[in-house]
């Protein structure tokens, strides 16, 4: 199974990624690590990433995605998948893969960008990605005022999932594109 966790830059992606791969026994994989150095420059010096700068990263992260699920392996992906066809690009027709955005007021995404050291995306770029995004409309959505260790929690309870340590067993994948209504469980 592959989960991406989906939002704006300072949404949490990386702190819950982290905890939830634990939590799943799986990893975590850092979508960002993956920009060509363009990407990361043109972000650097305030610039926003346009379909163009995008493809070719989602791409590869696609076909990275395939190259888990065919090992078998359980990942937790951060990428901010702001629009419903990069989210198609990431799915690839592939029900195991599954969207969690990560959703939280701009007052407080703010704050944290604010406080945050040592990340090359500058938080005067959130505008432009809060313009670009297009919300989800099957993702299981999750929303950021908690703690990490709550917001994981939520998400496990809602894809069904035991938490580290006891029994059970997962539910059926969301079936369809990334944004059609969802079929069965979210």
């Amino acid at each position: 199974m592959v989960v991406v966790l989906m939002g704006v830059s300072g949404s949490g992606k990386t702190t819950v990624g982290r905890l939830l791969a634990a939590a799943l026994g799986g990893e975590f994989v850092e979508g960002d690590d993956h920009h060509p150095p363009a990407n990361v420059e043109k972000m650097r010096r305030g610039i926003p990433l346009d379909d163009a700068d995008r493809r070719p990263w989602l791409e590869a992260l696609a076909r990275a995605i395939g190259e888990w699920l065919a090992a078998g392996r359980t990942v937790v992906l951060a990428c901010s998948a702001l629009k419903r066809s990069y989210r198609e690009i990431l799915r690839a027709a592939r029900p195991e893969v599954r969207f969690i955005y990560l959703q939280g007021a701009p007052e407080l995404i703010r704050a944290r960008l604010a406080g945050r050291r040592g990340h090359y995306m500058p938080p005067s770029l959130l505008d432009s990605q809060i313009a670009t995004l297009e919300e989800p409309k099957s993702a299981l959505v999750i929303a950021i005022d908690g703690r990490p260790e709550e917001i994981v929690a939520q998400i496990l309870s809602a894809l069904g999932m035991p938490r580290e340590g006891s029994a059970g067993s997962a539910p059926a994948p969301h079936r369809g594109s990334p944004d059609a209504p969802p079929s069965g469980r979210p």
